[in-house]
């Protein structure tokens, strides 16, 4: 679970360039920006991550012109995110900060104080995500099913020792679309729709997801799959295209670009090129591939790496990148698959709304 505020350490303190009351401080493999002689080398502090949601406290209140977000209500007028103020990626005097540090002070007495320790709760904090997309309402199943891998990527910047780890390991690179997440599957002869988190109804065709599907006729590909292959399949994409995300790669149609496929069977995803002929099989289209990459890189090279523009509208920033081996594998550090994400600072400056 992505801890978005937790207990670090800083191990960089630089000065900014013509700035005279800020500099720049590094907690993992982020760069904050903050107050001169506010943070030294060796601090403990309280670090809270780009799209953590701060609630309503004094402590926070300087952040109210320039972070505050109202709460997001369901069409019942329930509360889905509270309001409150969000951390999100800024630049200051030239220098791209990701994050806020707050000295320990901040926690409770008893509050746990030992590095990577996660005060997420503890402080109330939240993740911010953006509104659904019109089209993303309609009838729902249930929560998201539990015999599928959730499609979260975790970013680079809290993997220092991961990429230690896997120094030399080759990867195959794709393309992050900045679009909503989706996942359609076949089990035990139900075929079934998922946004992010929750199963929709996959015969509502008022949700964009259920007509994205319909559209590329993706029941029948997975069904013809799956007697092809004698397992039941899923696969996990990003939609794409207008009145979804401002439509930023100016694409005609709503599309499906697939990123992963899953043999539901054994709960394990497909390597690289047996998705790739799975989806040539099926005549569907993957999010765009970059080529591979042998890993012998620091945080900041992957970053400035990421950077680019997209491979569907070269006119557009892409969101970043993804970087996976060409053999699925787990890594018990990460909990899961061996797979994170490069996000594109130049595309958060841009479109982080």
């Amino acid at each position: 679970m992505r801890k978005l505020a937790s207990i670090q350490t800083v191990h960089t303190v630089e000065p900014i360039p013509n700035a005279d009351s800020i500099e720049k401080v590094g907690v993992l493999g982020w760069w904050v920006v903050a107050k001169k002689g506010e943070h030294r080398p060796g601090d403990k502090i309280v670090y809270c991550e780009i799209d953590s949601l701060l609630p309503e406290r004094p402590e926070f209140e300087f952040l109210r012109a320039s972070s505050f977000k109202p709460a997001q209500t369901d069409p019942t007028g329930g509360t889905v995110i509270p309001a409150g103020f969000r951390i999100k990626t800024i630049r200051l005097r030239g220098q791209v900060s990701q994050g806020i540090c707050f000295p320990l002070s901040l926690l409770p007495s008893g509050a746990p104080t030992d590095e990577g320790a996660d005060v997420t709760d503890l402080l109330g904090v939240v993740k911010w995500e953006p509104p659904l997309p019109v089209g993303m309402g309609g009838k729902v199943k249930g929560p998201f099913p539990g015999f599928l891998p959730k499609t979260d990527e975790i970013r680079v910047q809290v993997l220092q020792t991961v990429l230690e780890r896997r120094r030399g390991t080759t990867f195959y690179v794709t393309e992050k679309l900045d679009g909503t997440s989706f996942t359609a599957f076949i089990r035990q002869a139900e075929f079934g729709i998922c946004s992010r988190n929750l199963w929709i109804d996959e015969a509502d065709d008022s949700n964009v997801l259920v007509r994205a599907a319909k559209a590329v006729r993706l029941e029948e590909k997975l069904r013809a799959a799956r007697e092809q292959l004698g397992f039941d399949l899923a696969v996990q994409a990003e939609v794409i295209g207008p009145g979804i995300q401002k439509n930023k790669y100016k694409l005609p149609t709503v599309t499906l670009r697939v990123f992963s496929a899953i043999n539901v069977d054994s709960y394990r995803l497909l390597d690289h090129a047996d998705m790739l002929s799975l989806l040539a099989d099926m005549q569907m289209e993957s999010v765009p591939q970059l080529g591979t990459l042998m890993l012998n890189h620091t945080v900041d090279q992957l970053v400035a790496f990421s950077e680019g523009t997209s491979a569907l509208n070269p006119n557009v920033q892409r969101e970043g990148v993804v970087l996976r081996p060409l053999s699925e594998e787990y890594d018990e550090e990460l909990g899961g698959r061996l797979s994170f994400k490069v996000i594109n600072p130049k595309f958060l400056l841009k479109y982080d709304e």
